[in-house]
């Protein structure tokens, strides 16, 4: 049904280098990862990808558990001879784009996989992937099932550019609601505040108290007891908890409400809304001092990541925040009845992103039962 693709970039014609990501398919490498990987001068051995040609990336990943297959919707590029590009010989595939999504093919390639490989690349061989079994509907129903998914697939795109452009939006509303660097009075101001004159200069160390978490040593990291451990990594997935048996103090434990700051600026703050647990060193416990709104202080700390991230050394926002950094770090807060204005307000946005990405979530989840019922897997002859 399609042959390999093994047309080598000779004299280095095509300078364009492709990647096929187990998240977006095939893209430019540039995009990908912000930088040219692959450079000019040892492009010749690279096989040319025509547009509408299909790529299998050996890598293997939480999301590609065999490596993915993608098809080549970006236009003629190169990529490295690590990969494996075929082309089908009907053009009308697109059938085939849909079904590489799924996992009906994993288990012909684990089957014919190697042993012995790098665990984190399969190893197959080309003779033996391009004899993989597929599965052949009629053209007909190979067409209805495509434009089935594909409408599924617009659906998600335009909610996903919805859910985009609200928290593009958040991100101009906060830059207006909230003075600039230097300055103690915001762009715009609700009406009833118009006159109220400026904000107060403070640091967020007299805003709030920063607590500090607990470092453990290993073994009094346990599988079960009584008190979950929050560490950074299950900071907002809540995957791989640890337990311990302690009794201390109680400001190393946290609550539902509490205002929870991870001290890295790829987390940022989070107000935890799980059962009692006691938080780990990289992470402090937030609260805040009287006159300031909870709410208002958890937005603060949201824009103060963001300026955080905007003067750090790099420009990529990669800093790790010391307590001191953060303790004073110069800030300014309205009147209280201010405070709560903005806060509702911004909690009102976030509430409506929560919602719309809830919906974005469910189209996926539909989209994947969908997938599961429209093909067939290995072996089985009907979907």
């Amino acid at each position: 049904m399609a042959t390999r693709t093994k047309q080598k970039n000779r004299d280095e014609k095509i300078t364009r280098v492709l990647t096929n990501s187990a998240e977006f398919g095939v893209m430019d490498q540039r995009d990908f990862f912000d930088k040219e990987i692959a450079t000019q001068g040892n492009l010749e051995s690279y096989f040319v990808v025509e547009l509408g040609s299909y790529v299998y990336n050996p890598r293997i990943s939480a999301t590609a558990p065999v490596g993915p297959i993608s098809k080549n919707k970006v236009g003629t590029g190169v990529m490295s001879p690590l990969y494996t590009v075929f082309k089908f010989k009907d053009g009308g595939n697109d059938f085939y784009e849909h079904y590489f999504k799924t996992t009906g093919w994993h288990t012909y390639m684990r089957q014919a996989s190697s042993t012995g490989a790098r665990h984190d690349r399969m190893a197959i061989s080309s003779d033996d992937f391009m004899a993989m079994p597929l599965p052949v509907p009629t053209p007909k129903e190979q067409q209805k099932i495509a434009e089935c998914l594909s409408s599924v697939d617009a659906l998600m795109a335009a909610q996903a550019r919805k859910v985009d452009a609200l928290k593009t939006h958040k991100k101009g509303l906060m830059q207006q609601l909230f003075p600039t660097e230097g300055e103690t009075q915001p762009r715009l101001r609700f009406p009833e505040f118009q006159n109220a004159g400026e904000w107060n200069k403070t640091t967020l160390g007299e805003a709030a108290t920063f607590f500090n978490g607990r470092a453990y040593k290993q073994e009094e990291l346990l599988e079960s007891g009584k008190y979950p451990v929050l560490r950074v990594g299950n900071f907002f997935t809540n995957n791989n908890w640890y337990y311990s048996d302690l009794e201390l103090d109680e400001t190393k434990y946290c609550d539902k409400g509490d205002l929870l700051y991870a001290w890295s600026a790829s987390f940022g703050p989070r107000m935890w809304h799980g059962v009692k647990v006691i938080y780990h060193y990289h992470i402090w416990k937030v609260e805040q001092h009287s006159g300031i709104d909870r709410q208002f202080l958890f937005i603060t700390l949201e824009n103060e990541t963001e300026r955080m991230k905007s003067n750090s050394a790099n420009g990529l926002g990669l800093l790790h925040i010391t307590k001191g950094t953060i303790e004073g770090w110069d800030t300014a807060f309205p009147s209280p009845p201010e405070q709560h204005r903005i806060a509702s307000c911004l909690s009102s946005l976030d509430a409506l992103i929560t919602l719309e990405t809830q919906k974005l979530e469910a189209l996926k989840t539909h989209k994947k039962g969908l997938m599961q019922q429209l093909f067939p897997v290995l072996n089985e002859v009907q979907g």
